[in-house]
C-alpha cells in the first residue's frame, strides 16, 4: 500500500507543479507578449515538420491599435458578454453538458461542444492540446480561473486577438488583416471586421474549401448577424 500512497503523492505534486508553472507563465504575460501558443506550435509541426521555411503568419498588434469595430465584431461572434462574466458562462456550459449526455445516450462520441468563453478558448490555445476529454476540460477551467485572476480583461482580450487562428497558418488579427485585406487592424472597415469575425468558428474552412468537408458555414449570414449586433457591444473606456 505504501507504493500506492507514494504514487498518489507524486501525482498530486506533479499536478500542483504544473498549475504553478501555468500561473508563473500567465504572470509573465502581464508585461511580456506571448511569442507562441501550444496550438500554434502544433500547427507549425503539422504544416512544416522539420522545414525551416514555414507558411505561418503571425504579427503582434497592441490593443490600442486594433479598431473598436474589430473588437466588437469578435465579441458578437464569440462571447458577447466577455467583459461582464468571470471567465465562464455557466448556462452555456450546462447546455453543452446536456448535449454531450444526449450524444452519449445515442452511443455517439461525446465531443465537448460549445459553452467556451474567450478566456476558455485562450487558455486552451495557450497551453493545451486539441484532445477532447473531460480531464482536459477540467484543466482548461483551472487555467481560465488563473487568466481571469492574474490578467485584466483587456489583456486577456488582447492576447486572444493576437493568437487566435484565422485560417491555415494564420494567427492573430495582424496577420489576418494583412492576409485577407492587405490592411492593418486599425484600418479595417466594419464590413471587413465582421467578415473576419465570422470566420472564427471554423477559420480553416473560411480560408480553404478543402477544410469544409463537414458542411460549409454560411459566413455571409454570420457576417450580416455580426454587423447588425456590433453597435450593442459597449467596450470599456
Amino acid at each position: 500500500m505504501r507504493w500506492i500512497a507514494y504514487s498518489v503523492k507524486c501525482l498530486l505534486v506533479g499536478v500542483l507543479a504544473m498549475q504553478v508553472y501555468f500561473a508563473l507563465q500567465i504572470m509573465a504575460w502581464s508585461f511580456i507578449d506571448p511569442s507562441t501558443t501550444a496550438f500554434q506550435r502544433a500547427e507549425r509541426w503539422r504544416l512544416c515538420t522539420w522545414h525551416w521555411s514555414c507558411p505561418i503568419e503571425s504579427r503582434w498588434v497592441p490593443y490600442e491599435r486594433i479598431a473598436a469595430s474589430v473588437k466588437r465584431a469578435v465579441l458578437v461572434s464569440e462571447d458577447d458578454i466577455f467583459f461582464q462574466h468571470a471567465g465562464v458562462r455557466v448556462s452555456d456550459m450546462q447546455k453543452a453538458w446536456e448535449k454531450n449526455q444526449r450524444l452519449a445516450k445515442n452511443k455517439k462520441a461525446p465531443v465537448l461542444r460549445g459553452g467556451s468563453t474567450i478566456t476558455q478558448q485562450l487558455g486552451k490555445n495557450l497551453f493545451l492540446s486539441s484532445e477532447q476529454n473531460y480531464l482536459r476540460k477540467g484543466q482548461e477551467l483551472i487555467i481560465t480561473g488563473l487568466l481571469e485572476l492574474i490578467l485584466s480583461k483587456e489583456r486577456v482580450f488582447e492576447i486572444y486577438l493576437n493568437s487566435v487562428e484565422w485560417g491555415e497558418g494564420i494567427f492573430g488579427i495582424g496577420a489576418a488583416a494583412k492576409h485577407y485585406f492587405a490592411s492593418t487592424p486599425n484600418a479595417l472597415s466594419r464590413e471587413q471586421a465582421a467578415s473576419l469575425a465570422s470566420a472564427l468558428p471554423a477559420p480553416k474552412c473560411f480560408d480553404k474549401v478543402q477544410y469544409c468537408r463537414k458542411g460549409r458555414i454560411d459566413y455571409g449570414a454570420r457576417q450580416e448577424f455580426i454587423l447588425a449586433n456590433m453597435d450593442r457591444i459597449a467596450l470599456p473606456k
